[in-house]
């Protein structure tokens, strides 16, 4: 295993010694980053447990002719907190119907960015929003109230069942699951061109009856517009892309990209692919798989970033990352996901048209207890500008057949 020795440098960055020590020729190197190593710490909100048991009502509608309803929710359990504010479960004592609420503080002077995106996402591997409402406290502050749809498990919480119980979890279901957060990402790429920037399992919602998944969290996403500079610190460190890494405030959504590869990894071994201690250990666990990025690499990451000063260490084959009897498949996308070179990752939706997740698109491909696959192939605006070629690869010819349309259509002109 190779050995990592960090030392604070002085001044802005920190300067990072790092001896690698492959176990084929005990060869070893100094690699010197100099790489800005500011932490951006996660407070809690405390009194959550206050919250259980609480009423909460609301008025919706009002809204071109529509009569105004009171609803109330019962906070039933906290489900998640951070920076961010709460998450809890709720029940609506009206309907009965279980609900997820995320309360967050509101600043007066702004608008909420991940409201403005939630109420234009429509599609069944994103979060629906339900509604929303505000709120405040006895010392005036404003709370925004979102309810969405509630999906009982987390993908981190179905990886964790599978490491407790010391298994990996069965290739049937990373295909599953996998698929569906690319189809989620190309929706959300294409049509309201919406960048998650903090794709990781807490934010994979799973249904565990359904096997259905649903991106959630969207209150790091935003709008990416090219000559708009954007920050760099954004995304939880085992997933973060490089180039964010190394500063790049000009990026794409295939920053998410690169965090599905990594969650794609992460399914496959059952631990995160780079488990980085910090920003700059981040790297090291990338370099050592990936090997050193070229200056080629480096500038597509970030044109401004000018210094480079890297040994020469080769990338490790990523046959060897994963056990023997790994599906080829599957070692290949990730490979395609985990590119340096932002540009050359492969998109969302060609993800999706992949050979390893052929079996999906089988006629009598079946969940392990028998029961049908959440609905795979109903694609709408994520096809648009897609090549013919593509849209062929995504729709099986069963389905077509099923639906009596051409969907070569749907594609590109």
């Amino acid at each position: 295993m190779a050995e990592d020795k960090l030392t604070k440098g002085r001044g802005s960055g920190i300067c990072l010694l790092l001896m690698v020590v492959s176990e084929s020729d005990r060869a070893c190197y100094d690699l010197v980053l100099m790489l800005d190593s500011q932490e951006m710490s996660n407070s809690v909100i405390n009194g959550n447990d206050s919250l259980t048991g609480h009423i909460i009502s609301t008025t919706i509608g009002g809204k071109n002719g529509e009569p105004k309803q009171t609803i109330s929710y019962m906070a039933e359990r906290v489900v998640g907190t951070g920076s961010f504010g709460i998450v809890f479960q709720a029940k609506c004592l009206e309907t009965g119907e279980a609900v997820a609420i995320k309360k967050v503080l509101q600043d007066r002077r702004y608008k909420n960015r991940e409201l403005q995106l939630m109420r234009v996402m429509d599609h069944p591997n994103v979060i629906t929003l339900k509604h929303c409402f505000f709120s405040t406290t006895s010392t005036d502050e404003l709370f925004l109230n979102l309810v969405m749809e509630y999906v009982p498990e987390s993908m981190y919480r179905v990886l964790k069942h599978y490491s407790n119980a010391n298994q990996r979890m069965p290739i049937i279901y990373v295909k599953l699951y996998m698929y569906q957060i690319f189809r989620g990402l190309a929706y959300i790429h294409a049509v309201p061109k919406v960048c998650h920037r903090d794709l990781k399992p807490q934010n994979i919602l799973v249904d565990p009856l359904t096997h259905q998944v649903k991106l959630c969290d969207f209150g790091s996403a935003k709008v990416l517009v090219k000559g708009e500079a954007n920050i760099s610190y954004i995304c939880s460190r085992f997933y973060r892309a490089p180039e964010l890494i190394f500063g790049a405030t000009e990026y794409t959504s295939s920053i998410d990209i690169w965090s599905a590869g990594c969650v794609l990894a992460e399914l496959l071994l059952g631990q995160p692919l780079f488990p980085g201690e910090n920003a700059v250990d981040q790297l090291v666990h990338i370099i050592k798989v990936l090997g050193t990025p070229t200056r080629e690499e480096v500038r597509c990451m970030n044109p401004n970033y000018n210094d480079f000063r890297f040994p020469q260490i080769k990338a490790h084959p990523w046959h060897k990352i994963f056990h023997k009897k790994m599906p080829p498949e599957a070692i290949d996308l990730a490979s395609r996901l985990l590119q340096y070179s932002p540009s050359l990752r492969c998109t969302a939706l060609e993800a999706c048209a992949h050979p390893f997740f052929d079996e999906l698109r089988e006629p009598n491909a079946r969940l392990p207890n028998g029961r049908p696959f959440p609905p795979l192939f109903n694609f709408k605006q994520e096809l648009t500008g897609a090549s013919p070629e593509l849209v062929n690869k995504l729709i099986p010819d069963h389905v077509k057949r099923q639906m009596g349309l051409q969907f070569i259509h749907l594609g590109g002109s």
